[in-house]
């Protein structure tokens, strides 16, 4: 052994270890409890920071403590490797996306494979790779047969310049995020499945989720958005058309005002046709942000057509405005405006000094002012006829009945959850398998056909996408009646391979199915890993596919991942690292520098991880120091002399000394095991095993039963630090005398035994402060505890002559005696 600790050569001889022996390839064992550990896969942009390192850190300790622990682990690895960023960097650097996609990707692993990380990589998985994408494609096929995929026309940001649908969130003051056009609501047929088929069971089987976090699990309950209200049919004064609005609060339906609808509601067209101003509104607000973040904060604009709606309960005329905080995907693309109950209704009417009519009072009776604020909160209907002096479910029930009779209304359940619009104008993505023939209209890709193969040697001019341009690609015979047909040009939202690729690492050499009983065996997924970011969009659709792979009998599990950790952000200079804001930190050069296991150290000791980790360079010195010393420590123990741990040794009567290093050691694997496999609190068992390498270091060795029980806990602090730092552990434990490798060690047990004392400590405290400890038994009663506490020497100095208030005791750690001052 070394004296001096050489990190570089250290972890070659593991990593070299690992590879040669397979260590960390997976099959499956029914005998055997299994365990399936996964980290959210990344996109391949060509380097890795620390911060995708912390998530997949988190996931390689819980995957290595799992191995201890005697079960089955799967921990694979893949690329989501399809998606517009691929196009963006070919465009800039003139290079086919596939071979920017491939050459990122052989050097992202290069990366990972130095952080020593145990995954599986016989599973390896690049959603590019027409073996995985065929089987969406099949999936898409089958979910089209079902009535669970639909096209139709839909309004969407376009992009004219880059000839492309953007999201909301790329559409940045009326202009792509790209190409800086100014961006147009354009109709155009886009493919749908129709996730709302599963919203109840989305709902409701999140509260077979105890391993979520109640905060994620609150934003999905959020977005599917269950709510029981009616749906109001409003007439058009002089219009045969009438409004359609859903509302949850019709108890404030005698409150109306105005009517709000979107620029693209019928009605704004209509009106529009022979206003011009009101086009012109129209064509503003086409310009405006349609994200909900900006459309809350937003300034409330609007114009009133003309029209106006009538009441169903009293025959009131209400004039209908255009509204620029209303959207045609949500609901009808209208609403009944009550600014008296609303506060962005509140907001529009002050702003165009609109009525602002109080019809709900606090039920305690306190007075409020609507011309001042909005009431938003249930209460008493005040105003309103004969529904005065109802409550809200009263007045619902009462208003619903009514409208029935007027068949101006019903009770029904709605879903903010829209269906997944999947359809991307876009190049680097799987293909759609639908051909269109004009005689047989919309035609699926037959099985034997599929995949339908993206062409890889593609130039990207960034106008559009190059499918549209390729005869060779589109251009195809009908599969029914092998006229000359044309082939689906959009490609599937990249969504669509992150929603099951956790399943295919089960069987991603399987080329007949989807998946097969190895699926069954390893999903659902034990312990999932990723950014609270992914916790509405990615999760809820991997929860429909897995619903719908259910379905179809392709798993038998309802849910995907049983467990969920949201890891914090890594913080460096006050803001999130990324590559786009230029604060990353490369692995890298970290690893040149300082090793592998000094990055895994600091990365895990710095915060617990759901918490933010703030960047230090100061940390990662001082994660350096620590292996240093501790190499220092097992070298001077190898030095003195190995010990081999018989079975005599552990019967062994020790003296006082050994008996308290060996409580300390079983006390931290006690509290270490808790840590690392319950609470997944790292920071702190790396720190209690930093305070038992501290009272090693100051327990004498003076025969052979010291060096055993320094032995036995050097063996200890390596194994429960094996799964953070697993290279430097890995030549420790066989510098140590071990035969076999730490990899196939179990974790270590606590020793009972150890942890019965004859005597404890107790601190004792007068008015919270320190003042003595004393030596007692532990199983003493209340009484003698209190007895040797106030007539300890020192004690007494503080509290002879004066009157106990009282003594509070924490039993077995600590006496404080209150005394009067």
């Amino acid at each position: 052994m070394d004296q001096q600790y050489q990190p570089k050569q250290v972890e070659q001889i593991a990593q070299k270890y690992w590879e040669t022996h397979n260590t960390f390839k997976t099959v499956e064992d029914p005998k055997r409890e299994k365990f399936y550990c996964l980290s959210m896969f990344p996109y391949p942009s060509g380097n890795i920071h620390v911060g995708h390192v912390r998530c997949y850190m988190i996931g390689d300790v819980i995957a290595r403590h799992q191995r201890m622990l005697g079960k089955n682990v799967l921990q694979p690895f893949g690329w989501d490797a399809f998606g517009l960023p691929a196009e963006n960097a070919a465009l800039k650097h003139n290079v086919p996306p596939a071979q920017w996609t491939k050459k990122n990707i052989a050097h992202m692993k290069f990366q990972l494979q130095q952080m020593g990380f145990g995954f599986d990589w016989s599973r390896e998985i690049a959603t590019c790779d027409p073996t995985y994408y065929r089987w969406e494609q099949w999936f898409f096929l089958q979910l089209y047969a079902k009535g669970l995929v639909y096209k139709k026309n839909s309004m969407v940001n376009w992009d004219p310049v880059d000839q492309t649908v953007l999201a909301n969130e790329q559409v940045i003051n009326g202009r792509g995020w790209r190409s800086d056009a100014l961006v147009e609501r354009k109709e155009i047929p886009q493919w749908f499945l129709k996730i709302t088929a599963y919203a109840d069971e989305l709902l409701s089987s999140l509260d077979e989720l105890p391993g979520w976090p109640e905060q994620v699990k609150t934003m999905q309950r959020n977005w599917i958005g269950r709510s029981l209200g009616l749906n109001i049919i409003f007439k058009v004064q002089d219009q045969e058309q009438t409004m359609s609005i859903y509302t949850t609060c019709p108890d404030t339906l005698l409150g109306v005002t105005f009517m709000a609808i979107s620029y693209e509601h019928p009605l704004a067209v209509v009106a529009a046709k022979t206003q011009p101003e009101l086009q012109d509104f129209i064509n503003q607000c086409q310009q405006g942000s349609t994200a909900e973040a900006d459309l809350a904060t937003m300034e409330k604009l609007g114009m009133e057509t003309g029209f106006k709606a009538i009441n169903p309960l009293n025959g009131e005329l209400i004039p209908i405005w255009i509204a620029n905080y209303v959207l045609a995907e949500y609901g009808s693309g209208a609403i009944m405006a009550v600014p008296a109950h609303d506060t962005r209704d509140w907001e529009f009417a002050k702003k165009y000094n609109l009525p602002i009519k109080q019809v709900v009072t606090p039920a305690d009776g306190s007075v409020i002012d609507v011309q001042q604020a909005a009431y938003t909160d249930k209460g008493i209907l005040v105003n309103s006829g004969k529904y005065d002096n109802l409550d809200y479910h009263s007045a619902f029930n009462a208003i619903l009945q009514d409208l029935q009779k007027l068949n101006a209304g019903e009770q029904q359940v709605h879903y903010r959850l829209r269906d997944w619009g999947v359809s991307r104008q876009r190049y680097w993505g799987t293909p759609i398998p639908i051909i269109y023939c004009s005689h047989c209209g919309t035609v699926p890709v037959p099985e034997n056909d599929l995949p339908v193969v993206l062409p890889e040697n593609v130039t990207i001019t960034g106008s559009g996408s190059p499918l549209a341009k390729m005869p060779g690609f589109y251009k195809v015979n009908c599969p029914k009646c092998q006229q000359p047909a044309q082939r689906e040009t959009d490609t599937f939202d990249t969504f669509i391979e992150s929603s099951w690729y956790y399943a295919r690492y089960a069987c991603p050499d399987q080329n007949n199915s989807m998946l097969d009983e190895r699926a069954n065996y390893w999903t659902p997924v034990d312990q999932y890993i990723g950014g609270i970011e992914h916790a509405i969009l990615h999760l809820l659709y991997s929860r429909f596919f897995h619903k719908a792979m259910r379905d179809l009998g392709l798993v038998k599990s309802n849910e995907p991942f049983t467990n969920l950790l949201t890891q914090g952000m890594v913080i460096k200079d006050g803001a999130k690292m990324s590559k786009s804001k230029g604060n990353t930190v490369d692995p890298q050069d970290l690893i040149e520098r300082y090793g592998a296991d000094t990055v895994r150290l600091f990365i895990m000791f710095t915060a617990p991880p759901e918490l933010s980790l703030e960047w230090s360079d100061a940390g990662v010195e001082g994660a350096s120091r620590f292996l240093k010393r501790l190499w220092s420590i097992v070298y001077q123990h190898i030095n003195e002399g190995t010990e081999e741990l018989t079975t005599a040794y552990f019967k062994h009567q020790f003296n006082s000394a050994q008996k308290d290093l060996r409580f300390k050691l079983h006390s931290t694997i006690q509290k270490v095991s808790d840590d690392v496999g319950r609470r997944f609190t790292f920071n702190t068992a790396i720190a209690a095993n930093m305070e038992l390498l501290n009272s090693l270091s100051t327990f004498k060795v003076q025969d052979q039963i010291d060096r055993q029980v320094r032995q036995e806990v050097l063996n200890s602090i390596i194994l429960m630090l094996s799964p953070i730092i697993p290279h430097i552990t890995h030549s420790l434990w066989l510098n140590l005398g071990n035969a076999t490798a730490i990899i196939e060690q179990a974790w270590p047990k606590v020793d009972a035994h150890a942890l019965t004392q004859d005597t404890i400590n107790v601190v004792v405290q007068v008015n919270g402060k320190l003042r003595a400890n004393i030596t007692i038994d532990p199983d003493c009663t209340k009484e003698t505890l209190e007895h040797a506490a106030t007539q300890n020497d020192n004690i007494q100095k503080f509290i002879g002559g004066k009157t106990i208030k009282k003594i509070i005791i924490v039993p077995r750690k600590l006496v404080n005696i209150v005394v009067e001052e």
